[in-house]
């Protein structure tokens, strides 16, 4: 049933609650479908084929018992290599711990889990989420269904380019500047970061313990709300998640469906609202914000003028954070370990396997935060950074008093092509330009294929006060209630 790969999650959901299809035909066909395309794609690090299956056959006993099945049970999921799987490989697409099996799933997985999803297996990304194409994966890059010669946007490449490719409905991205959302603005799917500490950090590998940030990633609106709200919610296991219920996001992006956006204030970042993008990327963006005033959407202009800082903001906190997370991996303790010869010191022992097992990135990044964090300089950046972030939290919240969401291109351009920005760190940072903002505020965005620029797709951002989530639910589901849904070219 190859027609079973092309359904929404909430189509596929629905058949087998219904006894139309089973869980176990639903996930054969997805796993026939990674078979037959992901030697191209590479999304996929690993296929648990057979615990998808096991998974399937349980859906399939509980509905055969008479059992009432959640709203996502049975349906095929991807989930990005950084959330911890018991048994199951989790390389966070690095040399330093392929091979490792953790002995306890993230509570992310966990809810899934327990949401009676099947979890086909974990997808590919750029090492320890650091990069914006996925080409920093040390097990190669992923490619995008769209063009497979053009990158899938990263660090979470590999889930996009899953939904993209048809070999699974859903899949589990993490965002720490961006990186659910740009690689849904690049693959025509769908990208959501909840509110920071909305979604439990527990048991995923940190990059930036301030921002990162695991969220749902579908094809449309509604999976994505449906999604976030299984993995969503309190966590005691996380210090920094919120004791607070996760808002409403299925019924705002069911409201949104019926295309009336009648009362609610569009905020036009003046600093976002196409300078430095792409004119391609400019010109979708101005269509869907014309489409959205169709809708009763009023649009007003505001400013948000630290902004422009955020960028150089990000990159001294997020790697300062990284090199004391990325500490762990000493060649110790777990994974790779290189010349423990009986010969050498522990520091030796260290210095080799982090020179074989950190890729250029990693180390670049590294090297970055030990020097904004280092005695005398200190305070000169890494303190100064959070300055810029207390600033743009200001803007964020002074915007919000002058509209309900604000709007902006997800990135600047399209995907581009395989090593044209690599040689240049600085041209890959600017792939989340407009994305980082939210992860220094704390807030809700999400991305939304808004159109296509020569053939490729573009995506715009919705951005929300802090646990107001279901506002750019509802305004996404209207934007996509006249623009519809991408469909890549068939691999």
């Amino acid at each position: 049933m190859a027609e079973l790969t092309r359904m929404t999650a909430t189509e596929i959901a629905a058949l087998i609650a219904s006894g139309e299809a089973s869980a176990v035909e639903v996930t054969r066909a997805h796993l026939d479908r990674i078979a037959a395309v992901d030697d191209r794609v590479h999304a996929f690090l690993h296929v648990d084929a057979d615990g998808a299956l096991e998974a399937a056959r349980a859906v399939d006993a509980k509905r055969a018992a008479g059992a009432e099945l959640g709203p996502l049970a049975g349906v095929p999921v991807a989930v990005k290599d950084v959330l911890t799987t018991k048994g199951v490989p989790t390389t966070v697409g690095s040399k330093i711990l392929e091979g490792w099996r953790p002995p306890y799933d993230s509570t992310i997985v966990r809810r899934l889990r327990a949401a009676g999803t099947v979890m086909l297996g974990k997808t590919n990304m750029d090492e320890f989420a650091m990069g914006s194409s996925t080409e920093y994966s040390a097990y190669g890059p992923t490619g995008n269904p769209w063009d497979l010669g053009r990158i899938p946007g990263g660090s979470g490449g590999g889930s996009a380019a899953a939904l993209a490719a048809y070999e699974a409905p859903l899949a589990i991205g993490s965002d720490t500047g961006g990186s659910i959302r740009q690689p849904g603005a690049v693959t025509g799917t769908v990208g959501a970061k909840p509110t920071y500490g909305g979604t439990s950090r527990y048991g995923l590998v940190a990059f930036s313990s301030s921002l990162d940030t695991p969220g749902p990633c579908a094809r449309n609106v509604l999976d994505a709300a449906l999604l976030h709200e299984a993995i969503g919610g309190h966590d005691p296991r996380d210090s920094t998640s919120i004791p607070a219920p996760v808002p409403d996001v299925v019924a705002a992006a069911r409201a949104g469906a019926s295309g009336d956006l009648t009362g609610v204030k569009l905020g036009l970042v003046t600093e976002f609202s196409g300078e430095g993008a792409e004119p391609g990327v400019v010109a979708a963006f101005r269509d869907a914000v014309d489409a959205l005033t169709k809708l009763g959407a009023e649009v007003v202009e505001v400013s948000c003028p630290h902004f422009q800082y955020a960028l150089p903001a990000y990159y001294l906190i997020a790697p300062s954070e990284c090199s004391s997370n990325l500490a762990r991996f000493d060649g110790v303790r777990f994974g790779l370990r290189v010349g423990d010869d009986g010969n050498r010191g522990l520091e030796e022992v260290m210095s080799l396997t982090r020179d074989a097992g950190f890729g250029p990135e990693v180390k670049r990044r590294i090297m970055l935060g030990t020097y904004a964090l280092s005695s005398g300089y200190y305070d000169a950046y890494y303190g100064q950074a959070q300055k810029v972030r207390t600033l743009i939290t200001r803007d964020f919240t002074a915007a919000f008093e002058q509209a309900d969401v604000l709007i902006s291109p997800t990135t600047p351009f399209v995907a581009f092509p395989f090593g044209s920005r690599t040689s240049d760190p600085y041209q890959m940072y600017l792939a989340d330009l407009f994305t980082i903002p939210t992860n220094l505020y704390g807030g809700p965005g999400i991305s939304v294929p808004c159109g296509l620029s020569d053939g490729l797709p573009v995506g715009l951002q919705i951005m929300a006060p802090t646990m107001a989530d279901d506002r750019m639910y509802r305004v996404g589901a209207a934007l996509e209630s006249v623009i519809g849904t991408l469909t890549a070219p068939e691999l």
